[in-house]
Formats: C-alpha cells, structure tokens, sequence
C-alpha cells in the first residue's frame, strides 16, 4: 500500500537516503530543505513535492503542513547539528541553538502535522532521532547530549500521547558519514581511530540509518511504539579491547 511520507531534512544524508528506499517501495514524498538547489535535485530524483524552509524559521512548520497535504502516513525528522566543544567554550547561543534544532524543532514538525497525521486511514508512523551520546557520555558532547537527552524525552512523551493512533519511536546512532559529519569524517586518521572504537570497526553509513528509518515507517512494526533504538556499531554497549 502506497503510502505518503514527510521528511525535514529530505536532501541531507540520512533523509535523502530514506527517501530513495521508501521511493522504490512505491511511497509518495514530500521533502524539506534549507538548501534549495539541493533539495529540488533530490525531489526530482524521487518524484518528490517539496518545502525549501529552514527549521530555525518558526514559520516553516505551518508552511510545510499546508504543502505537504491534508493526510499523511509518516513524519521523519531527520535535521540535527553536530557541536563538540568543551563545556568551557559553549555560548548560550549553541546550547539555544541545538536544543532548537534538534529538539524543539521536532516538537513543532510533529505539532503542525499533527492533523494531517490524524487524517491518515492508517497508523501513521513518525521517526526522530536521538544519539549514543544520549546514552553514553561523551566529552565535548555537552550541548548535544543535551539536545539528544531531550529527543528521547519527546519521543516517550509523544508516544504516550498519541497512542493508539500515531507511532512515534527514535534512532539513536553513533557517528554516521553524512554531508553534516564533514568536519569529522574528512580526517581519515580520526575515522580510523572512532572506527576502532566500535565493535564493527566502522562508522555508519547514510543507509544504516535510512533502513531502519524505512522500517519503523512500514506496516511491519505495527506494534512498535516509544522505542529509542541504538543502530551504532555497537559503541553503547559493547567493550571488545581492552
């Protein structure tokens, strides 16, 4: 069964990679994106409308509801930011900001589309996504940390709330080589030594993440509600050196 799908964040790497998958199962899409150029490129690969909108905008959420249509079977807030400073060289302003983008901003995502969710003749499925630093501690992960902390606090809180009529469960990974980990994987002696840090001895790819994405989405999990699930290499709960 077709299905129609929202994802923020539709041309960055996990979310232009969920929309390929839910693309070749038959899904219609509606993508949003800051960068329009990049955003209209991946919507016509996809056969997909889109929103060019920046999620620090309060109004992109309201202008996103209306465009993507009056009945939706799933949300996917792929959007984030990647802040790994010390405590002592955090400003106000980053731990506003992360909070914003990461946290708030999925609150207002879901809020607006809350109707459009609602109207769906299925149980609509919504994806957020935490981090490993949401469980594991990390050192200069305080503004994320923090930020993931409360993704997974939204995630239990909207599930409860929502429930029976909308799923609402969270991907929780460790460093994934994405457009947005640029200034990390680029370093390939720092890959190398993160690698090594996980049990599988690789950092994730945009499709680890995406094919979990897709099946928390399909009908498949159906009685899957309020998880936070760790795709991460094994980096948060496996030790295999000592």
């Amino acid at each position: 069964m077709s299905k129609k799908i929202l994802i923020y964040g539709g041309s960055g790497g996990v979310g232009a990679a969920t929309g390929r998958i839910l693309h070749s199962k038959g899904h219609s899409l509606h993508l949003v994106g800051r960068d329009a150029g990049r955003l209209a490129a991946v919507a016509h690969e996809l056969g997909a409308t889109f929103t060019v909108g920046d999620v620090n905008d309060a109004d992109v959420f309201a202008k996103v509801a209306a465009e993507a249509g009056d009945s939706l079977d799933g949300l996917v807030y792929a959007v984030g930011t990647i802040n790994l400073r010390s405590i002592g060289r955090l400003k106000e302003s980053d731990f506003i900001n992360d909070f914003r983008v990461n946290a708030m901003g999925a609150a207002l995502a879901v809020q607006a589309s809350l109707p459009a969710l609602k109207n769906s003749v299925n149980t609509p499925s919504v994806v957020l996504y935490s981090s490993v630093a949401a469980v594991q501690g990390f050192a200069m992960h305080a503004s994320i940390g923090l930020a993931k902390g409360a993704v997974n606090g939204l995630t239990l809180s909207l599930a409860a709330e929502l429930a029976p009529k909308i799923r609402v469960n969270a991907i929780a990974p460790s460093l994934t080589n994405t457009p947005l980990a640029q200034g990390i994987v680029s370093n390939v002696k720092m890959v190398e030594a993160i690698a090594g840090m996980h049990a599988l001895e690789r950092i994730g790819t945009p499709e680890d993440i995406a094919s979990l994405t897709a099946f928390l989405l399909s009908d498949e999990t159906s009685w899957m509600t309020g998880q936070i699930l760790s795709v991460d290499g094994g980096r948060s709960t496996l030790r295999v050196k000592s």
